[in-house]
């Protein structure tokens, strides 16, 4: 299947993809029984409205180089996007059972060893430089492709990504659009606890960057952010994502630290309930 860019968004399928990718989530993490749930659940929508709606990409064609790039900066979250990586047809659902173990393709901290992804992530912080240099490459080759970026809050703290920030503005790749989770927990605490990063909207706005700041669980948001991003050219564009960690799954949002889950064994089934009854869906 490819999916065509600018195609009318069908909210209700995007919901159903949504839904199968947590799904998928929960499935990889009860096999090792923890995991980063919170960020597969969070960003789920997102993942969904990229590989089910908007990007130019074959799962046929790998090393299609007309292909759009999805860039994940962020490598802990690899769980949400092998998710959709699987469910796109990348690689069999069946695969799906060897996250985490010794000699998979599925690591937890994903690389490019998987099919489909664009950069190891593990280290923090040069996802947004990678993917400048994607941009700009596709430009001095005049290529239509556009480069799509995730990154986290947490590395707003990072110099390397202002830097990259600034190239990007210089350059004014305006086929570059980088989403920022503002899910507000890193590994040691909310990002004002160790070291803030607001105003965001701002800073990105003084780097030169386009911004729009969203709920990033709101998938009609996305496709309309998406759609006024690739309406304004002449600059790098920003798209801030206020998302909910564990979203979808009651169970896991209210837990006050969820970086990385521990998931006793009675409770895999009420989450995927909650689940699919978040989704509209009677288990």
């Amino acid at each position: 299947m490819t999916t065509i860019v600018d195609c009318p968004a069908d909210i209700g399928q995007l919901r159903v993809r949504a839904r199968a990718l947590r799904l998928h989530v929960l499935h990889m993490a009860e096999r090792i029984g923890q995991g980063y749930v919170g960020q597969g659940l969070g960003i789920a929508d997102l993942l969904a409205v990229l590989y089910f709606h908007e990007m130019r990409f074959d799962p046929r064609r790998l090393d299609w180089p007309e292909r759009d790039r999805f860039v994940l900066s962020i490598g802990h979250y690899s769980i949400g996007l092998y998710a959709a990586l699987a469910e796109a047809g990348v690689f069999p659902l069946d695969e799906l059972d060897s996250y985490g173990a010794d000699g998979s393709r599925l690591e937890m901290s994903g690389s490019e060893i998987t099919p489909g992804f664009e950069m190891t992530g593990g280290s923090l912080g040069h996802g947004l430089g990678q993917a400048v240099g994607m941009a700009l490459g596709h430009r001095l080759a005049k290529r239509d492709a556009r480069t799509f970026l995730l990154m986290s809050d947490g590395e707003l703290q990072e110099g390397s990504t202002w830097e990259a920030a600034m190239a990007g503005a210089h350059y004014g790749l305006d086929r570059l659009i980088a989403f920022v989770d503002c899910n507000n927990q890193q590994a040691d605490g909310a990002p004002a606890a160790v070291m803030g990063i607001e105003p965001v909207h701002d800073k990105w706005s003084a780097f030169g960057w386009h911004v729009q700041r969203i709920d990033g669980n709101d998938l009609a948001a996305i496709v309309g952010a998406i759609v006024e991003a690739t309406a304004t050219p002449g600059r790098p564009h920003a798209i801030i994502l206020d998302t909910l960690m564990g979203k979808g799954v009651p169970l896991f949002e209210c837990r006050e630290k969820n970086h990385f889950i521990r998931v006793a064994p009675e409770e895999w089934a009420l989450a995927r309930a909650q689940a699919m009854a978040s989704a509209g869906v009677v288990p």
